[in-house]
């Protein structure tokens, strides 16, 4: 075979393999085995995720028989949980700890994307796994699996090109063990300019009347809106809370949206008052007094912007007629945004995050 025929076929092979691992659906054909992606996993047991150096450690049935699975991590101090060299992919997060309120709130997970300074997703554990408040409920959504005990998983892709790095720290008073795996591909291959996954915890206990909620403050570069995990906890029970609209202004909006809502609990798609119903991609998981945990998920009627986007919702009640009011709202969002990106708003501290925080009712004698 001539010089010039054999360079072309290599040439052809390596386009094919890179169109493979580029294009192949790995949920919808988990059939396709040549993706060109390499799996790796990083917990206790394994905390560089290289090969072959899982279970090294001894418990007293000896060497490899469960020696790491969890480590105390103590008030004030922060671990890494992993700090890989891309391009690469992280598929999921498990984790679990201790998950009383206060310390669901205390957490902070962290995520720094491809070597830039300040991290791109800062959010209470809770929150970022799907619960607002930090009360625990067992439900499942597109993103999200949580169970009784707190087993909190996250299933969104969070591509990088170079590397990524996340940490656990613990702000609260008291000791916690932790116990987490994350799973991730590297080979992937990425634009320069990927979608980096970016998640912020806001919190306005109370909100401030005529002044909308943000759940995404302003961003001044393309990216994609995927949706929110809203807390709410309701200070005038004698009140309907949520005739709010959701507002998108993008792209040269001022005064007035693209995209506006109709009311509170019509964005996460129920209606007629808020009901404790999780779906795959909206519902409420928290319904009980006068707290609620609501999401909704943006997967399958994107909201994306070329230039700039920023995104609130109305403090507006029902009471003989529409109301201004204001309550104390929270919210975890998540977004792409190619890196570098702007830091993102200042996190209220451990005190305002904790404050307030789920109390189960009292039960009547």
């Amino acid at each position: 075979m001539r010089l010039g025929a054999l360079f072309t076929v290599v040439l052809a092979a390596l386009v094919g393999c890179g169109q493979r691992a580029k294009q192949v659906d790995l949920v919808g054909q988990p059939y396709q085995l040549d993706t060109g992606l390499v799996s790796r996993s990083i917990s206790f047991e394994n905390q560089t995720g290289e090969s072959g150096e899982g279970g090294k450690t001894a418990s007293k049935l000896g060497v490899g028989r469960k020696g790491l699975p969890s480590k105390k991590i103590k008030p004030g101090e922060t671990v890494q949980l992993c700090d890989i060299e891309g391009p690469g992919t992280i598929r999921s997060i498990w984790v679990t700890c201790a998950h009383d309120p206060v310390a669901l709130r205390s957490y902070v997970i962290r995520v720094w994307w491809d070597g830039q300074e300040h991290p791109s997703i800062e959010c209470p554990i809770g929150d970022f796994f799907g619960m607002a408040h930090g009360k625990v409920m067992p439900y499942a959504s597109a993103v999200h699996s949580i169970g009784p005990t707190a087993g909190m998983n996250i299933w969104f892709p969070m591509p990088f090109t170079q590397r990524a790095r996340v940490t656990f720290t613990n702000e609260s008073e008291k000791e916690t063990p932790l116990f987490y795996q994350i799973g991730y591909t590297l080979g992937d291959r990425h634009a320069a300019d990927v979608g980096r996954l970016h998640v912020l915890f806001r919190r306005e206990n109370p909100t401030t009347e005529k002044q909308d909620f943000e759940l995404l403050p302003k961003r001044e570069q393309k990216g994609r809106f995927i949706g929110s995990v809203i807390g709410i906890r309701n200070l005038h029970p004698q009140q309907w809370w949520g005739e709010g609209e959701i507002k998108v202004y993008m792209d040269g909006d001022k005064e007035y949206p693209t995209i506006c809502g109709t009311g509170s609990e019509d964005y996460v798609g129920l209606a007629w008052g808020i009901q404790q119903n999780p779906y795959f991609y909206n519902g409420c998981s928290l319904f009980q007094n006068n707290f609620v945990s609501m999401y909704r998920w943006h997967l399958p009627d994107p909201i994306a912007w070329k230039k700039e986007a920023r995104i609130t919702i109305q403090q507006i009640a029902w009471k003989s007629g529409l109301a201004e009011t204001s309550d104390d709202w929270s919210c975890a969002t998540f977004w792409y945004e190619p890196v570098p990106s702007a830091k993102l708003p200042a996190m209220p501290d451990v005190k305002g995050r904790t404050a307030d925080v789920w109390v189960a009712p009292v039960e009547k004698k």
